[in-house]
């Protein structure tokens, strides 16, 4: 029983059984095979050819380096062939090749203009090239399909001129467009530029003096004037305690002269215009010292200015108070005493120069006060203007970097331009003119032929199968044996008569004329179809 079994999972296929199906159907074959493929291959020479004309065109790089020259357009040439394609392909474009072309059978065909343009839009066919290493697009062919060779040719020639113009024109208005963007933001960038200068202008025109780089000058300029203040308020108290010593000798020597001269003879003033001219002098020999080291704008040369001109108006009333002798002295409001004479006089006029000085003095101590307050304003100030300032000037150089950059952006673009305008950027040369289609893209015999050989070839072992399983006879002894209940005894020899071998043979020969006459039409109409194809 196991070796039953081995020999049943390993049975081999009944070779005599398919002889037989063969030989019993094989016109059920044949029939379906040739008669398939004959139809196949009869369409194919019924069918009006077409033929394909196409084109190769090369995407040829710049001819300036990049980084000399860099292209201000988008560097997606897949999208903008997309893009170019879309243009062309448009229902205007079309339809004035259809016309110039008498496409479709021209205007007056029954054919709706759409119609043509979408007929046209399917025999077009555009196909990216690209390169097996960058996987770039390196070139792109354009074919069209037409019945008739020559147009095909001409249509294909209309749309490559149509694609290597468009690519110009569409490449040209793009750095145009470009170019035009940067200087419409360049011009924004110069006016944002021109309003941050006018606005550290007037901040620094406002704030004169108390500019964070002028620091330096007015600490310096404040420490002169702190040690001119206290020169003058050491030179005031000095003053001040000549001025009560020189009061005090006054009062004695009046006194003195009252005891001395009690009547009181008047005398004249002479001896105190004489002190008056003497301090005068020597206010100018100082001021004559000091111009030779410093300028007008000095603040102690400035200050013996304004003594100078104080002690000549006061020179000018103590001659106005000579020639008022009826007046009466009044020692208490500093007037002359025209009564008094020799040391007293002498140390009156001294008292006069004195309170002159005290005064001058004072005013000079005021004016420098007033000055290192200033200043003193302006260092408080300072780290307020100095953010004031720091914002303004960032503001300032971003706005400057900004428009350093459009500029040189727009400089390239505008160098970009003239690159396209001049033919020199990235443009699509043909590499292969349009051909001439000797012979029809559509049909391809070769392929309908094996097509057809392969249908019949589907059909006729369907068929075969079919009649072969509606068929209830037995034709072989395993057949007859299968269906018996016991084991065959013995079998009589079949006894064919001359004439049952004679139809034997006779069918045997015709089937293997009707398969060999069938093959070799097959083949020989494929070797045409080759021939012609």
């Amino acid at each position: 029983m196991p070796e039953d079994s081995e020999d049943q999972g390993m049975e081999r296929p009944d070779f005599e059984r398919l002889a037989g199906i063969v030989r019993r159907r094989h016109f059920h074959f044949l029939i379906p095979l040739f008669v398939t493929w004959l139809a196949v291959w009869g369409a194919t020479w019924i069918v009006s050819p077409r033929f394909k004309s196409s084109t190769l065109i090369l995407v040829e790089q710049p001819s300036m380096p990049a980084n000399y020259v860099a292209p201000n357009i988008s560097d997606d040439l897949q999208t903008r062939l997309q893009s170019i394609t879309t243009q062309i392909l448009s229902r205007t474009r079309l339809l004035l090749i259809i016309d110039r072309l008498h496409l479709y059978g021209g205007t007056q065909n029954a054919a709706t203009a759409d119609d043509k343009v979408n007929r046209m839009r399917k025999d077009i066919d555009v196909e990216l090239v690209r390169d097996p290493q960058k996987q770039d697009v390196s070139a792109f062919r354009i074919s069209y399909s037409a019945h008739d060779p020559r147009i095909a040719q001409a249509v294909t020639g209309e749309l490559t001129d149509l694609f290597i113009n468009e690519n110009s024109k569409v490449r040209q208005q793009e750095s145009e467009a470009t170019t035009s963007f940067l200087e419409q933001q360049l011009e924004e960038a110069r006016q944002s530029l021109a309003d941050q200068e006018a606005k550290v202008r007037q901040f620094e025109g406002e704030h004169e003096g108390a500019l964070p780089e002028q620091q330096a000058s007015n600490l310096a300029i404040l420490a002169g004037l702190q040690q001119q203040l206290q020169n003058e308020q050491d030179a005031l108290n000095t003053a001040k305690q000549q001025r009560v010593y020189l009061q005090a000798l006054l009062e004695q020597q009046r006194a003195a002269e009252a005891r001395v001269h009690p009547a009181g003879a008047g005398a004249g003033a002479t001896s105190d215009l004489a002190t008056i001219d003497d301090q005068l002098e020597k206010l100018r020999a100082q001021l004559a010292d000091l111009s030779s080291r410093y300028t007008d704008s000095y603040p102690d040369v400035q200050s013996l200015k304004k003594q100078i001109a104080d002690t000549e108006a006061m020179r000018a009333n103590a001659i106005a108070a000579q020639r008022a002798r009826n007046k009466e002295p009044n020692p208490a409001d500093g007037t002359f005493d025209p009564s008094l004479s020799g040391p007293a006089l002498q140390t009156q006029g001294n008292l006069k120069a004195n309170e002159l000085e005290i005064a001058n003095r004072e005013k000079s101590v005021r004016d420098l006060e007033s000055r290192i307050d200033q200043y003193q304003g302006r260092l408080n100030a300072e780290p307020g203007t100095q953010q004031e300032l720091a914002d303004l000037n960032r503001g300032y150089d971003q706005s400057k970097a900004n428009y350093d950059d459009l500029l040189k952006k727009k400089d390239e673009s505008e160098m970009a331009t003239s690159m396209e305008q001049l033919q020199q950027g990235e443009r699509f040369t043909i590499l292969d003119p349009p051909s001439f289609p000797a012979k029809p893209d559509f049909p391809n015999r070769l392929k309908f032929c094996a097509f057809g050989l392969a249908a019949g070839v589907a059909l006729g072992i369907l068929i075969a199968g079919i009649f072969e399983f509606m068929d209830d006879r037995l034709h072989s002894e395993k057949e007859i044996k299968a269906i018996l209940p016991m084991p065959v005894i013995s079998e009589i020899p079949e006894v064919a008569s001359p004439l049952d071998e004679s139809m034997a043979k006779r069918r045997m020969v015709l089937g293997w004329a009707s398969s060999v006459v069938v093959f070799v039409v097959i083949l020989a109409g494929s070797v045409f179809s080759y021939l012609h194809n």
